[in-house]
């Protein structure tokens, strides 16, 4: 296991290992690991100093409860009907299965002082949702402070526990500017995203109408506080990067083809026209 990827490979097959259930799987959808996490939890173990079973086990239990997260942000009321019912039952359980592999496998080697630090950055996820689904954030910077410990708090946990805070501002921007160019997308595409849609009310707290019935010069408005964002949190990044002697490779050309996937509002409507 000398270099990241084999690392990465290999605490991959791990969770999969822990998350395939021949039960769940005929019945929900399968899981998904999300990839960049996966990286960045692997990358900040493998900077310090400690045996490659510790990094194994503390990557795998907090992708465990990332995809346990994931699996529950699946749920949804808008699923009407017996079937769906039941199927909505299925994936809040899966989504404890999941969380539940997690303690088992810290309990296992008595690492008590990890399960509360990431049950910890459960708990900050959980309430950071409530905020933003209920939009009851009442400040555009609060919205996007939501946002990003929504994607980085059991990672920002874990960094702190291991007292490798330079990889704080790395972990948090990198994910924050890929959720963000996601939902970016997703409003362009569709005209409707969760944050936008707690977006539009806080930039136009007088209209009673979804994002759907926004003019054009609302959308743009919107558009370019969320690329505004995406730009300063590139700033920081870029600022954050300088600051890692020798930063892998991989995670090095990673961080860059997310960089290279932004495409701000002007600079998208100067090409089209």
């Amino acid at each position: 296991m000398q270099n990241l990827q084999k690392k990465l490979d290999h605490v991959r097959d791990k969770i999969e290992g822990n998350i395939n259930h021949p039960f769940l799987s005929q019945h929900i959808e399968a899981p998904v690991i999300d990839e960049d996490k996966l990286l960045m939890a692997v990358t900040v173990l493998d900077h310090i100093d400690i045996p490659f079973a510790q990094l194994e086990n503390y990557a795998t239990s907090t992708m465990l409860l990332q995809v346990a997260l994931d699996t529950h942000e699946k749920v949804t009321n808008a699923m009407t009907g017996d079937r769906n019912h039941r199927n909505r039952q299925l994936t809040v359980l899966a989504g404890i299965y999941y969380s539940g592999l997690y303690y088992k496998l810290l309990s296992n080697h008595n690492e008590i002082d990890v399960i509360r630090v990431l049950a910890e950055g459960i708990e900050t996820v959980n309430d950071q949702k409530i905020i933003l689904y209920q939009k009851e954030v009442d400040g555009i910077d609060k919205l996007m402070n939501s946002i990003m410990k929504i994607e980085s708090s059991l990672l920002i946990k874990l960094i702190g526990y291991l007292h490798v805070n330079v990889w704080d501002d790395i972990v948090s921007n990198f994910l924050f500017i890929k959720r963000l160019m996601f939902e970016k997308d997703q409003f362009r595409s569709e005209n409707s995203s969760v944050v936008f849609d707690a977006l539009k009310k806080l930039a136009f707290p007088k209209q009673d109408h979804s994002t759907k019935e926004l003019s054009l010069e609302q959308e743009n408005y919107l558009l370019h506080i969320c690329d505004r964002y995406i730009d300063y949190s590139i700033q920081l990044l870029i600022k954050a990067q300088s600051k890692v002697p020798l930063l892998n490779e991989l995670v090095a050309e990673r961080i860059q083809t997310i960089l290279d996937q932004h495409q701000p509002v002007a600079k998208s409507f100067a090409e089209e026209g």
